[in-house]
Parts: C-alpha cells; sequence; structure tokens
C-alpha cells in the first residue's frame, strides 16, 4: 500500500492551514517583486553587465524569492497540486529537474565559475612584485599605492599577508590593485 501522507505533504498543508488570505497578502507581492529583481538581474548577468552590486543583489534576493514563492505556493496549495497532476505540469517537473541534474556537470566545457576560484587563489597567494609585473607598473608604485591608503607592504608580501597584517578584507586590497583608482 503506498502512503498518502509524506512528511512534505504534512508540511505543506500545515502551511495551507495558515490563513490563504493572509499568506496572499505578503507571499504574492513578494513573488512578484523579487521575480522582476531576479529577472532583470539575471538578465544583466546573462550579457556579462554585472557591475556594480548585480551578482551580489541576484544571489542574495533570491532567498527572498524562494520565500516569497513558498507562502505563494502554501496559500494556492490546491490549485498547484492540480497543476502538477496535468500533462502540462508533469512535463515542465521533469523538464526543469533534468536542467538541473544536467547543470550540476560541466560536460566537458571550461566555465567562468569553474575559472574564477583558482585565479582569485593565485593572486591573493602571488607576491605583490608578481601582481605588479600583470599589472605592467612598477613593484614599487604598486607597494606607493597600498602606502597611500593606509596599508603597509613589501614587495614580498602577498595579498592573503597583507590581509592578515593589516586586518583588510583582501577583496578590498586586490581592488587597490586592479581597480583603477
Amino acid at each position: 500500500m503506498i502512503a498518502t501522507s509524506t512528511p512534505w505533504t504534512t508540511a505543506w498543508k500545515a502551511l495551507a492551514m495558515l490563513k490563504a488570505p493572509a499568506l496572499r497578502t505578503w507571499s504574492t507581492p513578494l513573488t512578484i517583486g523579487s521575480f522582476i529583481l531576479m529577472s532583470a538581474t539575471g538578465v544583466l548577468m546573462f550579457f556579462e553587465w554585472d557591475i556594480g552590486l548585480t551578482t551580489v543583489v541576484h544571489q542574495w534576493f533570491s532567498w527572498l524569492f524562494l520565500v516569497g514563492c513558498g507562502g505563494h505556493i502554501a496559500a494556492n496549495f490546491r490549485p498547484f497540486k492540480n497543476h502538477l497532476r496535468s500533462n502540462w505540469g508533469k512535463v515542465s517537473v521533469t523538464a526543469f529537474t533534468l536542467a538541473l541534474a544536467a547543470s550540476l556537470f560541466s560536460w566537458g566545457l571550461i566555465t567562468g565559475p569553474q575559472l574564477k576560484r583558482p585565479i582569485e587563489e593565485a593572486l591573493v597567494d602571488a607576491p605583490l612584485f608578481a601582481l605588479a609585473d600583470t599589472m605592467r607598473i612598477a613593484p614599487d608604485d604598486l607597494v606607493a599605492r597600498l602606502q597611500a591608503r593606509g596599508i603597509t607592504a613589501t614587495n614580498r608580501q602577498s595579498i592573503r599577508d597583507l590581509a592578515v597584517s593589516s586586518g583588510v578584507d583582501e577583496n578590498y586590497l586586490l581592488a587597490l590593485v586592479f581597480l583603477p583608482e
């Protein structure tokens, strides 16, 4: 005999038993607003226009989208279940589940996100004279740039060493090195 109630369905039923209008008053606007934000920042990131805090906003505000969607599903649980019973609902869930599973593999492609962490680690651990060479500036000029911002450094120190000794974030130090003033 197949069990008709799982912990997940019990949790959804408990959420759905909350006053549906009360859930809708906050969950639907939260879902709509965060969907607009996720869509806009996602499009910007797709075209690599991720300037400013676009990526950070996209990543962190996605949690609000999930909360809004959870409340929206709970407020509309019966129609949600009915949609999942339809052929389109089954196809949709199957297709997106397969897309999610496929996205967990690189399929032999080398992607920017795969490269970002090792490159950042190499930059953080490289001595300042090597970073200066990469930037095509004199090592003493790089040290002077850091000293102008109150960071005492030598050519042989790395960004990681400076972060520990000065109590400054590694990203801030990398910005001082690589971003124009």
